[in-house]
């Protein structure tokens, strides 16, 4: 009678414990990336969409460059050769403005920041616009710190999010590991 009563009380503060540490983490997840921080636009030296879902992000960008913002956009393309999507974009020719697309090393943030830093040495930039989900940003902001010493302005795809409770807080679980995984990986 004992033992099923110490399990029993286990259990529930077992599952007590869970909850509580689900509801932390979309509280926290909320404030931190669904309401993530968004630098005001402003000219720079190129505007780098990170890949990710053809969610208007890569239309975004070219967008931006037509309003003047940028001279460069650097579309990070891991997609198969096959995407028409990516070949559309990457194709994209404009007297304003040069579109580069680029696959990243590894097929990452990490990696974008990467090849973001390499080019900037290659062609002097300074500054660059970064386009991503805006749940991302602030993992993304914090990697291209780690990577690029430039400026970094940090743009969200203009979109709705209609997800799920469970989808928000595997996205909240999601970016929170790959903050941890960006500070052991430490500077590029």
């Amino acid at each position: 009678m004992v033992r099923i009563w110490w399990y029993k009380f286990f259990v529930l503060g077992a599952v007590c414990a869970i909850a509580v540490a689900i509801s932390g983490l979309g509280l926290a997840g909320h404030f931190a990336y669904t309401n993530a921080h968004v630098d005001p636009l402003k000219p720079v030296d190129a505007i780098i969409v990170l890949a990710g879902e053809h969610d208007g992000r890569e239309e975004y960008g070219i967008e931006l460059a037509r309003r003047g913002i940028s001279k460069n956009v650097v579309l990070s393309n891991p997609h198969f050769a096959g995407d028409k999507t990516m070949a559309t974009y990457c194709a994209v020719k404009d007297p304003r403005f040069v579109v580069t697309c680029i696959p990243p090393q590894p097929p990452t943030t990490r990696g974008e920041a990467l090849f973001t830093r390499d080019l900037a040495v290659q062609n002097g930039w300074k500054s660059v616009l970064v386009i991503s989900w805006r749940y991302h940003l602030p993992r993304a902001r914090y990697i291209f710190s780690q990577c690029f010493g430039g400026e970094v302005v940090m743009r969200p795809v203009p979109r709705t999010y209609d997800l799920s409770l469970a989808e928000w807080e595997y996205i909240y679980l999601y970016q929170t590991v790959g903050f941890v995984k960006a500070f052991l990986q430490g500077r590029c």
